[in-house]
Order: C-alpha cells, then sequence, then structure tokens
C-alpha cells in the first residue's frame, strides 16, 4: 500500500509539471523557436541543396530573388545558406559551452561548499573572473589563444564557469542545513554521496533556468566576437562574421544586416522565453509571485486573458 501510495504521488506530480509545461505560453513558444531553428538549420541546406561557401562574382549584392531567397552577399556566396549554416555554428557552440560550462559549474560549486580550503582558493578565482565583463574577458582570451572554433570554446567556458559555481555553491550551501541532508549525515553518509544522492539532484532546478540564459548570451558574445575578428575565422559561416561584410556594403546591400541581426534577435527571445517559462515551472512560489516574468508579461500584451487565475 505504501508503494502504491508512493507511486500514486509520483505520477501526480510528473502529471502536475506536464500540466503546467503545457499551460505555459512563453515555455512553448520559445521552445517551438528554438526547435525550428535548429531544424532549419540542420536540414534547409541538405533539402535545398544550398552551399554556403559557394562563391559567385558575377552576383554580388543581389537582392533577395527567387534564385537567392535572401540575396548574396559581396562574394555572391547565397544569404540564406550562410545565415543557415551560421545558425548552425551558433547554436552547435552555444549548446557545447553551456553544457560544458554547466558540468565543470556544479563541480566547482558542491565542492566549494564541502571544503573551506577550495571555497576559499576557488570561489576568489572565481571572483577576480566575474570582475571583468564577459565581453572584455572573452575578447582578451579569444585573442590571446587565437581565432579559432575550439579557442573560442575554450573563452567563453572559463567566462560562464564563475557565474554557475557560484550559483551552484550557494544553492549547495543553503541545502545542507535541510533536515534531509542533516539526517543523511547523522547515518554516517560520506561527503561523495551526500553530493551526489542529495545535492547534485537539487541543484538542478536552479542550473536549468541559468542554462538557457546562458546559451542566449553565448550566441550574443560570439556574434559580437565574429563581428570584430576574434571569433569564427571566415570563411566559415557566423552571423557576426556576415554582420560585418554587411557593414561594409550596408548603403547597397542593407538586408545582409537586417537578416543576420533578425536571426540573433529572434534566437535570443526565443531562449529567454524558455528560460522564463522554466523559471516558472520550477519556482515553488510562482503562486504568489507578484510580478509576472518578461516574456509572460510580453504575452499579456499581444494575447487575451483566458482565466481570471492568470491575471
Amino acid at each position: 500500500m505504501a508503494m502504491t501510495g508512493t507511486n500514486d504521488t509520483i505520477r501526480s506530480t510528473r502529471g502536475g509539471a506536464l500540466s503546467r509545461a503545457l499551460h505555459n505560453p512563453p515555455l512553448i513558444f520559445g521552445f517551438t523557436i528554438i526547435a525550428g531553428m535548429a531544424f532549419a538549420a540542420a536540414a534547409l541546406p541538405h533539402l535545398l541543396g544550398l552551399d554556403p561557401l559557394a562563391v559567385d562574382p558575377l552576383h554580388r549584392l543581389k537582392a533577395p530573388s527567387a534564385t537567392h531567397l535572401l540575396g548574396t552577399d559581396n562574394f555572391g556566396r547565397d544569404l540564406a545558406a550562410r545565415i543557415l549554416a551560421g545558425a548552425s555554428t551558433s547554436l552547435r557552440l552555444a549548446a557545447s559551452v553551456t553544457i560544458l560550462a554547466a558540468a565543470i559549474g556544479v563541480a566547482v560549486g558542491i565542492l566549494a561548499s564541502f571544503s573551506r580550503l577550495l571555497d576559499h582558493v576557488l570561489m576568489r578565482i572565481c571572483d577576480g573572473l566575474m570582475a571583468i565583463p564577459a565581453m572584455l574577458l572573452a575578447l582578451a582570451l579569444t585573442a590571446t589563444f587565437g581565432p579559432k572554433f575550439s579557442n573560442l570554446l575554450i573563452a567563453l567556458v572559463i567566462v560562464f564557469v564563475p557565474g554557475i559555481a557560484r550559483l551552484v555553491r550557494a544553492r549547495a550551501l543553503a541545502l545542507r542545513t535541510e533536515t534531509f541532508v542533516e539526517a543523511a549525515v547523522a547515518m554516517g553518509a560520506s561527503n561523495l554521496h551526500i553530493m551526489a544522492r542529495h545535492i547534485f539532484p537539487n541543484v538542478l532546478s536552479v542550473l536549468a533556468v541559468q542554462v538557457t540564459f546562458i546559451f542566449a548570451e553565448t550566441i550574443v558574445i560570439e556574434a559580437a566576437l565574429s563581428f570584430l575578428g576574434a571569433g569564427v575565422p571566415p570563411p566559415a559561416p557566423s552571423w557576426g562574421n556576415i554582420l560585418y561584410d554587411g557593414k561594409a556594403a550596408i548603403t547597397k546591400a542593407p538586408y545582409m544586416v537586417f537578416f543576420a541581426s533578425t536571426a540573433i534577435v529572434i534566437t535570443v527571445i526565443g531562449l529567454t522565453m524558455v528560460g522564463d517559462g522554466l523559471r516558472d515551472l520550477v519556482d515553488p512560489r510562482m503562486g504568489v509571485r507578484s510580478e509576472p516574468g518578461m516574456a509572460k508579461r510580453l504575452f499579456r500584451l499581444v494575447l487575451p486573458r483566458t482565466s481570471e487565475g492568470e491575471r
């Protein structure tokens, strides 16, 4: 009977979380944007036979047409192909940075919460790195390592690890005072067991929200670095490279800057909505929160209120 009651509780909790997710417009809409962008970047170049590196000097800076849906750049390359390839580059880089930074940051944060010596050393390093603006630190690191995809990946991981580590450390320190952790200590559980069994699962909810914003910020920083010549080196397609090329031809081909910047804005908005929606799901105080998130406020401007509870 006890086992049946526990299973019913678990199913009820999962069902409630799924129901809240399905009734969360920012989360659904943001996820749809990101999924659509990822599908377009992965599938459309192959389905349409687009080559982002094919040069055609006779068709330089051609406006959007049936042949080139988004026009061509200053080397005659198809802009639609380059924007889709740039999306693949940005999403692949952002996903890699987010996963690595989260893994390292979680490890650093949890270890720091269990050792005063490690806490003092690791958090002072994190404080020093966080004192430098993210963009300046990324620019300095990529200038030191050189403009290369792998070097850009390492630089951005270094930029984002300190913030995740401090967030996880704060959450882990709070969890160590909880009754279930004190009970595990009283029963003789090792620190490693407590970290893996009790601390790590309970920091994931906070981390899930943070990584979406890191994902979005990585895309913006990569575009800025590529625009400055310190990111993905040409001729590899990147949204920042497209903006850089479009800057020189902005009077003749303003569509280059428009389409590339629009792709960045749409992707970042989608990720922000996903993060805002996840925060609504994992925040237990949502029922009493007085101020809705940014994405929810946006939806309230464009969508009618469906129920009294959403006011």
